[in-house]
C-alpha cells in the first residue's frame, strides 16, 4: 500500500490553500476603500447602501488583509522549497511564471509611457478634447517648471545602476558559494533601494507642479510614482532574500527566490532608464529653481 502512494513524478501538488480566496477578498476591500479614500481627499462622500464609506479606514483594512495574504502565501512557498518540493520541473514553471509576470509589468508601464507621449507629441489633440486649458499647444504645458534632469534624477539613476551592479555581484557570489559576498551584495542593494526611495520622496516634496494641476503632472506622477512603488516592492523582496541568505537557505544549485528578486530588480532598473531618458531629459522644459 505505501508504494501505491509513492511520488513517481517531478510535479508538486499544493495542499488546499486559503490564500487565493482571502487575497481576492482583501483586494476587493482595498479597491472599495481606495474609492472612499479618493472621495475623502476631495471632501466628498461615498455612500453605499446608505453608509458613507469615505475615509481611509476601509482602505487600511484591505491593505492589511492583502499584506497578510502576501506574507502567508510566500511563507508557504518558501516552506515548500525547503521541504524539497521545488523540483527542477517546478522551478522551470516558476521561472515561466515570473517571466510572464514581468512581461505583464512591462505592458503596465507601456500604458503610462503611451499616455505621456500621446499628450506630449499631439498637444493640439489633447487641447481639442479637453474641457479646460491643458497644454497651451506646447509641451511641457505653459507654466510648468520641470525638474532639472541633471541633478536629483541623474543621482537617482546612478544609484539604481549601482544597485544593479551590487545585486549581480550577490548573484555571482552565490553561484560560487561565496556567502559573505552574497550577503554584502544584497545588503548594499537594499540600502541603495531605500536611498532611491528617500530621494524620490524628497524630489516629490519640491515639485513645482501637482498631480491634478495639469496633464503633465498626472502623467509624470503616475509613471514615476508607480515606478517608485515597484522600487519599494523590489527592496522588500531583496530584504527577504537577505534574511533567507543569512539563514543559509540558498545554495548554488537551488536559489530561485533570489533569482526572481534579481530579475525583478533589473526590470525596475531598465524601466527607470526609459523614464529618465523620456520624461526627465526629453520632456524637460524650464527647470524649477
Amino acid at each position: 500500500m505505501p508504494m501505491a502512494h509513492a511520488k513517481n513524478h517531478d510535479y508538486h501538488l499544493v495542499e488546499p490553500s486559503p490564500w487565493p480566496f482571502l487575497g481576492g477578498i482583501g483586494a476587493f476591500i482595498m479597491a472599495i476603500g481606495a474609492v472612499g479614500l479618493f472621495r475623502y481627499t476631495q471632501d466628498l462622500d461615498f455612500t453605499l447602501f446608505g453608509i458613507d464609506l469615505a475615509g481611509w479606514g476601509i482602505f487600511a483594512v484591505g491593505t492589511l488583509v492583502v499584506l497578510y495574504v502576501m506574507f502567508g502565501w510566500w511563507r508557504d512557498t518558501v516552506r515548500e522549497s525547503l521541504a524539497g518540493d521545488h523540483t527542477p520541473v517546478v522551478q522551470l514553471h516558476l521561472r515561466y511564471g515570473m517571466l510572464l509576470f514581468i512581461a505583464s509589468e512591462v505592458m503596465f508601464f507601456v500604458a503610462w509611457f503611451w499616455a505621456f507621449f500621446d499628450a506630449s507629441l499631439f498637444t493640439n489633440e489633447a487641447q481639442q478634447f479637453a474641457r479646460v486649458e491643458v497644454t497651451g499647444g506646447v509641451w511641457p504645458p505653459e507654466g510648468i517648471q520641470t525638474f532639472d534632469p541633471w541633478h536629483l534624477p541623474l543621482l537617482n539613476t546612478l544609484i539604481l545602476l549601482t544597485s544593479g551592479t551590487t545585486v549581480t555581484w550577490a548573484h555571482h557570489s552565490l553561484l560560487h558559494n561565496d556567502r559573505d559576498g552574497l550577503k554584502w551584495g544584497l545588503a548594499l542593494t537594499v540600502l541603495l533601494g531605500v536611498l532611491f526611495s528617500l530621494l524620490q520622496a524628497y524630489e516629490y516634496s519640491h515639485a513645482a507642479f501637482s498631480f491634478s494641476g495639469s496633464i503633465y503632472g498626472s502623467t509624470f506622477f503616475m509613471a514615476t510614482g508607480f515606478h517608485g512603488f515597484h522600487v519599494i516592492v523590489g527592496t522588500i523582496f531583496l530584504a527577504v532574500c537577505l534574511i533567507r541568505a543569512m539563514a543559509g537557505q540558498f545554495t548554488p544549485e537551488k536559489h530561485f527566490g533570489f533569482e526572481a528578486a534579481a530579475w525583478y530588480w533589473h526590470f525596475v532598473d531598465v524601466v527607470w532608464l526609459f523614464l529618465f531618458a523620456s520624461i526627465y531629459v526629453w520632456g524637460a522644459g524650464t527647470p524649477a529653481h
